[in-house]
């Protein structure tokens, strides 16, 4: 694969770039997370479930479309209104309270009311005359028709409903034009919306999975920025304790100096390949174990002690100079277990890959990449795949080859002896792993 051209047609973000994008999706995976945990989102979530359920929008429904007149406080009001402001009734309350008309009431309970038929008797008497024009007035007619008609009994039923606080108080809610922006309903409806169409709460959901997976499916684990040797330890961390940690080969030109080659500096971890001379314990591959001298030096580093995790996502930033292979990436400490290969130079070009045995190890060739620059190294491990990236392009997908054992970092450089001696540096500038939690 040329990375080169990749770079060139723009299907490659540069190693700044694609830090920055990592730096804020960092940043808005650490507000999503805090959104997430926040009591603006868990009321959002608690006032959704209530604006959104069908009770809610019945009475909301109905605040809005029913009409005054087809409610029964309405109805009920209207026939008592509409008996109370009728010309009959008004006229019939007048007469309750007009002192004249009462006297006649009362006369006409009395034996001197025949004489009002009399006109001998009405013209000597003008309160006879009164009498008689109230007794043949409308005014008179009105009365009697109101005082034997049903409407008074109606009238007095639904004057005793509608005068009491219950029924004022539900009058007054369907009486009220504006009761839908009156209501309690509405104010739940309102703060909801309020929340909906906040900055956070729109940023949450849009930026789900599909935007911000690290938010849903990775979870910090590691973050070195190499400014201290505190994670790592000189060895390939061999899960054996008996067997010998830190040794070269006889085939190789180093010998590993127990982190002696290994510098913190400016930020980043280096591993310095020397040339200088160095008796050492080797594996011989026909004698075994035997002392050796190395006319190199150089150094294997692992964070096994301070972590080791199965599955997630592995990334650092990495480039190498000079002389001889360099390799980061994970290891189980078993020497039957495969290997991964987050960065590595053979001497001639950049890698990533599986390594293991000659039937399981499948590499990609790097080619057009700058030794001269870093890059962004990261290695995915899922349930179901692993995948391997330079910056943001993919470049080797195996669904099938799936670690079984938690893996840790493992930094090395070396020189085969078939190979032309000389010096040189791994620098790795960060490392991160982030825990898969899907």
């Amino acid at each position: 694969m040329n990375l080169f051209t990749a770079r060139l047609t723009g299907k490659m973000l540069s190693t700044e770039a694609f830090e920055k994008t990592i730096h804020d999706m960092q940043e808005r995976v650490k507000r999503w997370r805090a959104i997430e945990k926040s009591p603006e989102l868990a009321e959002y979530l608690e006032l959704k479930k209530i604006v959104e359920s069908s009770d809610f929008q019945e009475r909301k429904n109905e605040l809005v479309n029913r009409k005054y007149k087809d409610t029964e406080e309405g109805k009920k009001m209207m026939a008592y209104e509409h008996i109370v402001n009728s010309r009959e009734y008004r006229r019939y309350q007048e007469a309750l309270t007009d002192p004249v008309f009462q006297d006649f009431l009362k006369f006409r309970e009395t034996p001197e009311f025949q004489k009002i038929n009399s006109f001998k008797a009405r013209w000597s008497d003008s309160s006879l005359r009164t009498y008689y024009r109230l007794y043949n007035s409308s005014y008179y007619k009105n009365y009697m028709t109101m005082l034997n008609s049903p409407l008074l009994t109606q009238l007095a039923v639904l004057e005793k409903e509608v005068k009491t606080p219950e029924f004022e108080k539900r009058h007054a809610l369907w009486a009220d034009p504006k009761r839908w922006e009156h209501s309690e309903e509405y104010k739940t409806e309102q703060r909801y919306l309020a929340l909906a169409n906040s900055a956070d709460i729109k940023f949450f959901y849009e930026s789900r999975k599909e935007k911000i997976d690290w938010a849903e499916l990775f979870r910090p684990a590691f973050d070195d920025d190499m400014s201290s040797s505190k994670n790592w330890k000189a060895g390939f961390g061999y899960a054996n304790p008996a067997m010998k940690d830190g040794h070269s080969r006889t085939s190789e030109r180093q010998a590993y100096n127990n982190g002696k080659n290994t510098f913190y500096v400016e930020g980043r971890m280096d591993l310095e390949t020397r040339n200088e001379s160095k008796k050492a314990l080797a594996w011989d591959e026909k004698r075994g174990f035997v002392e050796h001298v190395f006319e190199y030096t150089s150094d294997v580093m692992n964070t096994k002690e301070a972590f080791a995790q199965e599955s997630g996502m592995f990334m650092a930033k990495v480039r190498s100079q000079g002389t001889g292979h360099h390799f980061f990436g994970l290891s189980t400490g078993k020497l039957k277990s495969p290997m991964i290969a987050l960065y590595h130079f053979n001497g001639d070009i950049h890698q990533m890959g599986y390594v293991h045995d000659e039937n399981n190890t499948r590499m990609v060739d790097l080619r057009g990449m700058l030794r001269s620059m870093y890059y962004v190294y990261t290695f995915r491990w899922t349930k179901h795949e692993l995948v391997w990236y330079v910056n943001d392009m993919e470049v080797l997908r195996l669904p099938n080859r799936l670690p079984k054992e938690a893996m840790f970092f493992l930094a090395q450089s070396w020189l085969p002896m078939k190979e032309k001696g000389g010096e040189g540096k791994l620098k790795i500038q960060w490392a991160r792993v982030y825990r898969s939690v899907d």
